[in-house]
Formats: C-alpha cells, sequence, structure tokens
C-alpha cells in the first residue's frame, strides 16, 4: 500500500483518469466494430498514456466526422455526375447477380457502369511500366496521377523526369502523391516539378501537433490513378519505386495494373477530380477532354469504385463480399496482407463450404512481421472451412486481384483487411468482362507455380510458440 502513495503511484492513476479512462468512454460511445473498440480498448489498458498518443494519431473515426465528404464537393458542380448519360443503368445482357453488385455499387459509391472498354490487364511488372510511361510520353493535352508511394529512387525519378518534360512541352500534369506513403519524395524534387509547370500537392500532410481535430496520419491515400488526355487510363497495385522492377529484401514485387481505353475513363477522372479538388480547392473543368474517350464494340461493363473516409459506406468490401457470395465455381484471390473482416472472412467459408473453389494466395513473407504474423493467424481457420491457401514463395505478391467463375474480376488498389476496407481512400475496378477475367485467372495459375500450397495438418504443426505471437499480432489486426 505504502507504494501507492508514492509519486508514481499517484502519476499512473493520474494517467488512467485523465487519458486512459475518457478515451475508453469515448470509443465505447462510438458504437464501432467490438472488435477494433476491444483493440483499442486493450492497448489503452495496458500502455494507458502511449495508447492514448496512439489513439489521437490512428484510432480517431473519421468516416463519422467527414473530414473529407464528396457530398459536399458535389453541391460545387457537376463532378459526380460526369458524362453519367453514357452509363449502362440497364446491363440486361448480365446475369441477374451481376445486375444486382452493379445496382450496389452505384448506390454505395455513385460508381457508374459503363460499356464498351477495351481493356488490358499486366502482370509483369516490365510491360507494366514500358505501357504506362510510352503512355505519358505520348500524351498532348493532360496528364492526372495519383499514387501512394513515389520513391527517390530510378524508377521514380524516370517517372517525375517524365511529367518534368511533358509539362515543359506544354502538357497540363495535375500530380497528387500521399504524404506518408511518398516521405522519400523530396521537397527539393516537388520544387524541381513546379518549376517546370507541374502542379504538385501532397495528400493529407501530417502535423505532429496533438489536438483531436488535425492528426489525421491514420486516413492514408492509397490510390493508384493514372489519366491520359482523357481517354487512357491506369489503375492497380504500383508504386513508382524501383522494387517492382529491381527488388529489394523481399525480391522482386509482383504486382497487376489494368489499362483502360473507353467510357470507364469517366469513372478514373470522377475519382481524381474529387480528390484534386480536395487538395487544391480547384474545381477542375475538362469537359473538352471528354470527346477523347473512344467507345469500343467489347461487350464488357466497368465500374470504378472508391471507398474510405469520405464514403459514407466500406463501399469495396461490400462489392467483394457481394461477389465472393454469388460465385458459383471458383473465387481466386491474391493479396498482400490477410487480415478480412469478419463478413469477408465468413465469405470466403461460406463459398468453401458451398463447393466453391476457393483459393488465397498470400507472399511467403512480407514487408513487416506483425502483418505477416497477423495475416498467418487467419489461415487455420480458413483451411478448416475448405479455403484452398497458397504461400507465394522468391518474392513480393502485391497483387491486390479477385477473379471470379471466368466473368468477374476486380483490380485495384485494396487490400483484403481492416486498413484498406474501413481506413483507407482506396480505388478499385469492378470488371464484368469475360475476356480480362479469364486473363487474370491465368496469372494467378502461372504465379500458384511460384507458390506452396499449406495445408491444414501440415500447418496445425506449427511451433506453439509461433501460434501464439500469431493470436497476439492478430489482436492488433484491425489497429495494422
Amino acid at each position: 500500500m505504502f507504494h501507492f502513495y508514492t509519486v508514481s503511484g499517484w502519476l499512473l492513476v493520474g494517467i488512467y483518469f485523465f487519458t486512459a479512462i475518457p478515451t475508453i468512454l469515448v470509443i465505447l460511445l462510438e458504437n464501432r466494430n467490438p472488435v477494433k473498440s476491444l483493440s483499442w480498448i486493450l492497448v489503452l489498458l495496458f500502455l494507458p498514456l502511449i495508447g492514448f498518443m496512439l489513439y489521437l494519431y490512428f484510432g480517431q473515426d473519421y468516416r463519422r466526422q467527414k473530414i473529407v465528404s464528396k457530398k459536399s464537393i458535389r453541391q460545387l458542380g457537376e463532378i459526380p455526375k460526369i458524362k453519367a448519360e453514357e452509363a449502362d443503368f440497364e446491363n440486361k445482357t448480365l446475369p441477374t447477380h451481376h445486375q444486382l453488385l452493379i445496382r450496389l455499387l452505384e448506390k454505395n459509391s455513385d460508381a457508374f457502369p459503363f460499356r464498351g472498354n477495351k481493356l488490358t490487364a499486366y502482370g509483369d511488372e516490365k510491360e507494366t511500366f514500358r505501357a504506362l510511361f510510352s503512355a505519358i510520353a505520348n500524351a498532348k493535352q493532360e496528364i492526372h496521377a495519383e499514387f501512394y508511394i513515389i520513391e527517390n529512387d530510378v524508377v521514380g525519378k524516370q517517372f517525375l523526369n517524365l511529367l518534368i518534360q511533358k509539362a515543359l512541352e506544354g502538357v497540363n500534369v495535375r500530380l497528387i502523391f500521399d504524404f506518408v506513403g511518398s516521405f522519400h519524395f523530396k521537397r527539393s524534387l516537388q520544387r524541381t516539378l513546379r518549376k517546370a509547370g507541374v502542379e504538385v500537392y501532397p495528400f493529407l500532410p501530417v502535423h505532429f501537433k496533438i489536438t483531436l481535430r488535425k492528426n489525421r496520419v491514420n486516413y492514408r491515400n492509397h490510390r493508384k490513378i493514372v489519366i491520359i488526355d482523357g481517354r487512357l487510363g491506369f489503375t492497380g497495385g504500383i508504386n513508382m519505386a524501383d522494387r517492382y522492377m529491381i527488388g529489394n529484401k523481399l525480391g522482386r514485387w509482383r504486382d497487376t495494373f489494368l489499362q483502360i481505353d473507353g467510357p470507364a475513363i469517366y469513372g478514373l477522372l470522377n475519382a481524381f477530380l474529387i480528390d484534386w479538388y480536395f487538395v487544391s480547392r480547384e474545381l477542375l473543368n475538362i469537359e473538352t477532354l471528354y470527346s477523347n474517350v473512344t467507345l469500343h464494340k467489347n461487350e464488357n461493363v466497368v465500374q470504378i469504385v472508391t471507398s474510405g473516409p469520405d464514403s459514407d459506406w466500406e463501399s469495396i468490401m461490400q462489392g467483394i463480399v457481394v461477389a465472393i457470395t454469388t460465385a458459383t465455381k471458383y473465387v481466386y484471390v491474391q493479396t498482400p496482407y490477410f487480415m478480412p473482416t469478419e463478413v469477408v472472412m465468413s465469405a470466403l467459408q461460406t463459398a468453401a463450404m458451398s463447393g466453391v473453389d476457393v483459393r488465397v494466395m498470400l507472399p511467403e513473407r512480407t514487408d513487416t512481421l506483425m502483418t505477416q504474423s497477423s495475416s498467418y493467424s487467419y489461415i487455420t481457420q480458413s483451411l478448416e472451412a475448405g479455403v484452398r491457401i497458397f504461400l507465394y514463395r522468391n518474392a513480393f505478391l502485391h497483387s491486390k486481384t479477385i477473379v471470379i467463375d471466368d466473368s468477374l474480376a476486380t483490380v485495384g488498389s485494396a487490400n483484403m483487411d481492416f486498413r484498406s476496407y474501413e481506413q483507407n481512400f482506396e480505388l478499385n475496378a469492378f470488371v464484368f468482362d469475360r475476356e480480362t477475367a479469364l486473363v487474370l485467372r491465368d496469372l494467378f495459375v502461372d504465379d500458384q507455380q511460384q507458390c506452396t500450397e499449406i495445408t491444414l495438418e501440415l500447418w496445425q504443426q506449427r511451433p506453439l510458440s509461433t501460434r501464439i505471437k500469431e493470436s497476439v499480432a492478430r489482436l492488433f489486426s484491425p489497429l495494422l
């Protein structure tokens, strides 16, 4: 009892009463997902002062606070209605379950469905950068680009030098980069870009001040968008970094990028223009570019779906859940991080137990030990439900793709984890097209040759210490 009355004892009590306890009450009153709430409460109980600081920077629910509201931006102009008259709202040629999914994505993300696109899916990074850099080099009017990571390395500089070159030629170049993801994107390089005429803005700069209103470090723009002359677009999981071409300690990163030539460009433009207004407060008027879009005879439909703190709904996650639960033959998933929300995990398990061939491909090693351990903690219950798990060897699998029944695929920036579904600004293309689905299916099958399939019997032989470590890491999965 004597120690309780020491200065350190009173200090501990004070910390609990003035930091941990009030913060726990705030979390409880927010009525969040119980798993996420419990994770934060555990952190606050065991590490009150550190937990309080972490909560200020990482824990606040900005979706509820509407720090970025698409609705408020829409009141300023016609951004969300870009070429809505060209959208194919009927989609009568598609199966009923696809029509229902399209309708959902219209409602939860204002994602208009556009028919008649020429699509190219890239699974080889050299081909990806060759096509992307060639498109940028041939731009005549406008280049709009948005990336999570722009590194100060060979690939990053090649990309930035291309933008500088095009700006000096008179092309209007606009670039958005995430402040945290592009931490190594030097200010001197940014000044060089601006001097050449490139308009450059960071997304949600981080100011390390202890305030409840401005600490938004946990909400990052993870989207990858490039639009050339309003006619050709790219999206997927690739960033501007050497790791995709040369590799790092994990090997060369394997990713997927989708090239879009057709009306679905309007969806990419819609996403970029809203983000551009948020970072620059400039409402762009680029009506003159709309005539550049070509309507192809291809019988496909593409929806560009965004989600994040600017959305009322977890749009991408909802779309993925519906897509999985309506599968009848197979579901092939590639994701670098596997920390699915309860509803996504249930969808995968239900599909597998219904006889659908469900396969999930993960990297054997990831870039952080905590995320790898947390991802591995979900494998046992997946295997028990009949989900087949493949670990990609020798390199880092960074692809975020799902292909279903030779008829539907999604390619984009969203990982299969809490952060992508609930916190980050993400963008995925939902593609209703047999030809693209077959290409992505073949890429998955080819990648499978570089994998080790995990069996339940083998997985259960892991040491107890490893399983404990994974279980502890899983407690923090909603926070990673």
